[in-house]
């Protein structure tokens, strides 16, 4: 039995340690009665923990209701808890395959009561050597074991202690004293009769991956650990892979042990029973790489971010000890956080002075060895090899201890007995009782360390303080008590569940670490990637998930970058597909459960609530858990402690919230799916019993509970609820997401007229929220209302069919494919006439006079949106903004006060349009009121008032903006850019207006595709740049013959005519004759602002010919027809040139 106080190795029949004298609690389990080896944490026979028993036996007495249901209705699922085993659960675990070769050899040659000796001894060894590194053996298969390393508890390192286990066992094995363990071998354990005459010989293959591991079987022949998926297969391969006396691991394992060991790669091979060939490698020994950030500074450190006051306080406290005035630093942080790099930003900064650096490591294998940390360290400085003779290593001690005119007779006893090392008769042997000799031994420690403090200030580090053991710590203590009168740095880091035994001291500065900033891990993540930009989306799940601590960002983005997620283009990466939810590295993947095994009793809590999300109630856990409140209170209490949760409030009140993401990933992760639906329909069930409030202001959270617990048909009625309610608050990305996880949904549901009809209300819902959000131009808008129009056909529904074809309608006007735009919206008003709906006949009359408008019959277009407008009222149509995107009065209104500018009545125009902003304002929908300031710009750009058009674009797009709604940005940037160029603002705004036009190609959007050619063509010409503005012009008439967007063909005429003149006088006549199908445009179609703005142009034409007469005669005739508007730009020119030709 091995000491846990000094790790002597004891007979097993021992009360007493032989080397210490310490009591050998044997390791009985309260449940079964089995005898465990020292170190187990949980039973080898029944899996109990065997931690705190006392506290763990009464709260399997406390009395577990499920969960009573008061009222009637769906039956809600009890939560049964037991505790007695861990059940089955999901989580990596790494898995060895160890097996002996030549048994039948050995069978031949033995008597079969020698060879079971011999098999006892080889797995008395390898159960010595897994247990001490928290292996479980689960199965002994012949001269076969099967060993787990990470359950039944996690460690931070399993795969390193898979393997290092590995390593020792062929150690063990062997006659050769130079590769023994320092550990029992085979060949020392006694036969019965004779020793066999050549070693044993062993192949060794480990795997990692993810596993369900728990109880199997049936009847009275149950396995309790029993593993279930591929790893073990692997690892049972890897094992027939390696050669004799050889440990060999796949690529995943090689991933997580990678720099701990040296390896050799054996290429790829294909293994039986698997499609995919795997990476193989052959471990050769232990690189002598102690912790994970000397492995990351081999690799080459991410530049440090966001330490900048713990880096100067560091130096502040250096520059003291250089003076003389001894400085203790406490680095506090918990695992990932950063400690080890300030350490190592310390020792950079201090590299160029003289100085003297001692560095310790402590580690949870050695947290029982005595002053592990202290002889480690003195192993090193005094360069010991294994290969070298103890009078050798004797000879080394000596020669350093003379460098410091210590008296060799008294201090080498003491350092020979702390390093194993035999004393030679020519030094008296020790005859102090083990605390004196102890204590002399610490004192003669600290006196070495002040000597070399006299020679160079020391900066003395001690790392991972949590896993110190009792000795080393009284060591400490003595140089903290020393330390303020000496030029010594001590150093150390721990996490917070370490309390050190020191108390208050003006030496003494505790440094806490915090977790970053999200900007400062956004600049952890680019730096990461090599200085390249990562996708926005793939930087908010970085960091949303890592929370700050910077070990989880590098291990997060460096799984993304190795992953097929993305593509490398140039200075940034761009995702290859949709990103799903980023996994939990494997990297990380032990070291999150070995903080939710460190609490085993209170598990079963931590996966409830992680069940119920990131942040949860008392009241809500309290409803769906088993236990009672005291328990309950008790256990959330522990998680809060360990700093899993975070609490605020108290009990009923309070609210809970993981401390990492992660954290609260893997302990959901970790439980069966079965398990996991279990609980997800009782969460569901008891919030839509007894949490009203949250089923109507948070029926997603209703609808995720539901799916997860795979009942579709209820979370299709909560994915419906979250689209809408979502669209009625304008979060439009929002509802995407939940109306398409809905159909998802829908997909795997037979196809019955149910779910069909199901479907088509939840298309036609996708297509509002598409619309605001991608544009009405956008595929999937297309997409959507096809589908939805398909699904009318297959059911005949009629009422359903009219947003469908709005949808439609919409769709093709804005892609300026305006004939199929007028076929869909005729046919609109015939379904709305038929079914004499009031409601269908407004978006009708919107829907056909819009299409005319651009079509340039503005009467008609009048007058359909008139007949619109008298139909309309807020209190009756104010759904249909959720419906159609738009509210159809602020529509009406709008297209009115467009079309009244055109026919030639500026001042009316104004006023609709000012009312369609009003009307906007006062329903507070956010696309709306984008279509109405949209509305109002245009207008006023129309009229020729650039600084009234600059402000409502500006406003519209600081809306767009924070509404996400691209399509109008696309439009205020091209408004914005003309109004600025009319105000002299020439080149840089030209740039603008084409990123724009840009833009909205890139939206598929071709609607007033000539309008705004025209305002381009109109800044060309600004800016002196005719030739430009006419190739812009010539696009813009042959787009309009194309597609019969005609409302603003008259302009374009007018405008190349304009710069025709303005390019050479030489062109007059081609100008004329632009000016003069200009008028006949606007005269065919009613337009008199145009048709005034064309007479003008060609009265100012004929007047440099000297044709006044004419000139004035045809200016006057139009001048003279309006009645209203006299104050605008176009009637005040047109009367000043009047005056002129007088």
């Amino acid at each position: 039995m091995r000491c846990p106080s000094c790790g002597f190795e004891n007979p097993l029949e021992i009360k007493f340690c032989g080397e210490c004298g310490a009591p050998l609690v044997k390791n009985v389990c309260s449940n079964c009665g089995f005898e465990n080896p020292p170190r187990f944490k949980f039973c080898g026979e029944c899996a109990t923990p065997l931690i705190d028993q006392a506290s763990a036996s009464k709260s399997t007495d406390i009395d577990r209701q499920p969960y009573k249901q008061e009222d009637k209705g769906a039956q809600v699922i009890p939560i049964v808890s037991e505790r007695k085993a861990p059940e089955a659960e999901r989580r990596q675990l790494t898995v060895m395959f160890c097996d002996m070769v030549g048994s039948s050899t050995l069978s031949e040659q033995l008597d079969p009561e020698e060879l079971r000796d011999v098999m006892r001894n080889y797995q008395e060894v390898c159960s010595d050597v897994i247990g001490r590194h928290d292996g479980h053996i689960a199965k002994y298969l012949g001269d076969g074991l099967l060993v787990y390393f990470g359950y039944p508890l996690a460690h931070e390192d399993d795969a390193q202690r898979a393997v290092r286990a590995g390593l020792e066992i062929v150690g063990a094995m062997s006659f050769d004293d130079s590769t023994r363990p320092a550990t029992r071998t085979i060949h020392e354990l006694p036969l019965q009769n004779k020793q066999i005459q050549q070693p044993l010989q062993v192949r060794i293959g480990i795997h990692t991956g993810l596993v369900v591991i728990g109880e199997m079987g049936a009847g009275d022949v149950r396995e309790k650990m029993a593993v279930v998926g591929e790893t073990p297969n692997i690892a049972a391969r890897m094992q027939e892979l390696a050669e004799t006396d050889s440990v060999v691991v796949s690529s995943t394992t090689h991933r997580l042990i990678q720099g701990f060991f040296d390896c050799r790669e054996l290429g790829p091979h294909t293994l039986k029973g698997f499609s995919q060939p795997m990476e193989v490698y052959r471990v050769l020994y232990e690189s002598g790489v102690q912790s994970r950030f000397e492995v990351a500074i081999t690799k080459g450190l991410t530049p440090l971010v966001g330490r900048e006051q713990e880096v100067e306080l560091l130096l502040e406290r250096w520059e003291r000890v250089k003076e003389g005035e001894g400085q203790v630093v406490f680095l506090i942080g918990e695992a990932g956080i950063g400690k080890s790099r300030l350490v190592q930003v310390l020792k950079e900064h201090v590299a160029g002075e003289s100085h003297t650096r001692i560095e310790s490591l402590c580690s949870p294998y050695y947290q029982n060895s005595s002053l592990y940390p202290v002889i480690d360290h003195l192993q090193r400085l005094l360069e010991f090899r294994r290969e070298d003779p103890p009078q050798e290593k004797l000879n080394k001690l000596e020669r350093v201890l003379e460098q410091y005119d210590f008296s060799l007779q008294e201090m080498v006893p003491l350092f020979a007995s702390l390093l194993s090392l035999p004393l030679p008769e020519s030094y008296p042997s020790l005859t102090l009782t083990p605390q004196r000799q102890k204590q002399k031994t610490l004192e003669a420690l600290l006196t070495w360390l002040l000597k070399e403090a006299e020679k160079h200030p020391v900066l003395r580090i001690v790392e991972d303080l949590h896993w110190v053991d009792p000795s080393t710590l009284e060591y400490l203590s003595l140089l903290v008590e020393q330390a303020p009168k000496t030029r010594i740095f001590a150093l150390f880091t721990f996490r917070p569940d370490f309390s050190p035994p020191w108390g208050a001291r003006s030496h003494l500065t505790q440094i806490t670490l915090n977790h970053l900033t999200w900007k400062q891990v956004e600049v952890m993540v680019e730096r990461e990637a090599g200085g390249k930009a990562l996708p926005a989306e793939v930087v908010q799940q970085v960091v949303a998930k890592t929370d700050g601590v910077p070990l989880f960002v590098e291990e997060l983005t460096k799984m993304v970058l190795e992953s097929e997620l993305l593509r490398e283009r140039g200075d940034h990466y761009e995702l290859t597909g949709p990103l799903p939810p980023l996994a939990i590295p494997a990297t990380l993947q032990d070291s999150l459960m070995a903080r939710l095994d460190r609490l085993a009793t209170v598990k079963e809590v931590a996966q409830l609530g992680a069940t119920l999300g990131r942040e949860f109630t008392y009241e809500l856990i309290q409803a769906v858990s088993p236990l009672s409140e005291e328990t309950l209170q008790r256990e959330l209490a522990k998680l809060v402690e360990a700093e899993l949760l975070y609490q605020r409030g108290l009990p009923p009140q309070a609210r809970y919230f993981f401390k990492h993401a992660l954290i609260q990933e893997a302990a959901y992760q970790s439980l069966l799916k079965s398990k996991r639906r279990q609980y997800h329909q009782k969460i569901a069930q008891v919030l839509e019993e007894r949490f009203a409030e949250i089923r109507e202001t948070q029926p997603e959270l209703l609808a995720y509970h539901y799916t997860e617990a795979g009942l579709s048909g209820q979370a299709i009625v909560y994915w419906h609820r979250a689209g809408q309610r979502a669209i009625e608050r304008s979060a439009n990305m929002e509802a995407i997401g939940h109306l398409i996880k809905g159909l998802e949904l829908l997909k795997a549901l037979p196809d019955t007229p149910e779910r069909i009809q199901q479907e088509l209300t939840l298309q036609i819902i996708l297509g509002v929220p598409l619309t605001a959000t991608k544009g009405y131009a956008a595929p999937e808008v297309e997409q959507t209302y096809a589908r939805a129009r398909e699904l009318c056909q297959q059911i005949g529904e009629t009422s359903q069919l009219f947003p469908v074809l709005r949808g439609l309608a919409q769709f093709y006007r804005v892609r300026a494919e305006l004939k199929t735009a007028r076929e869909h919206a005729e046919e609109l008003l015939t379904v709305a006439q038929n079914l004499q709906n009031s409601s269908f006949l407004l978006e009708a009359h919107l829907a056909l006079g819009e299409i005319l408008f651009w079509l340039g019959d503005l009467s008609a277009a009048l007058e359909h949106v008139k007949q619109g407008s008298a139909l309309y009222s807020p209190q009756e149509h104010r759904w249909q903004d959720y419906l159609y995107v738009q509210d159809p009065g602020m529509a009406c209104c709008g297209y009115e006060a467009w079309t009244l500018w055109f026919l030639g009545y500026p001042d009316q125009a104004l006023e609709r349009s000012k009312e369609a902003l009003a009307l906007a304002q006062e329903l507070s929908h956010p696309y709306t009121l984008a279509i109405a300031l949209l509305f109002n710009a245009c207008l006023h750009q129309f009229r020729r008032e650039s600084k009234l058009t600059q402000e409502r674009a500006n406003t519209l797009n600081d809306l767009s903006n924070e509404q996400g709604f691209p399509q109008w940005l696309a439009w205020g940037t091209i408004l914005r850019g003309w109004a600025l160029c009319d105000q002299g603002m020439l080149r840089e705004e030209v740039e603008s207006i084409k990123r724009g036009l840009s833009a909205r190609k890139a939206q598929g959007s071709e609607i007033a595709g000539t309008y705004f050619l025209a305002l381009l063509a109109e800044a060309y010409g600004k800016a002196g740049e005719k030739d430009e503005g006419l190739r812009v012009l010539t696009e813009a008439l042959i787009a309009a013959q194309k597609n019969g967007e005609c409302f603003y063909e008259s302009e374009l005429h007018r405008l190349k005519g304009v710069l025709l003149v303005d390019s050479s006088t030489e062109n007059n006549e081609q100008a004329e004759s632009c000016f003069r199908q200009s008028i006949d445009i606007a005269r065919r179609q009613g337009a008199k602002s145009l048709e005034l703005r064309a007479t003008t142009s060609l009265s100012r034409l004929l007047k440099s010919k000297g044709k006044k007469y004419e000139a004035r005669q045809m200016l006057a005739e139009i001048y003279n027809w309006f009645t209203e508007g006299f104050d605008t730009a176009d009637l005040q020119e047109a009367k000043a040139l009047l005056e002129e030709l007088s």
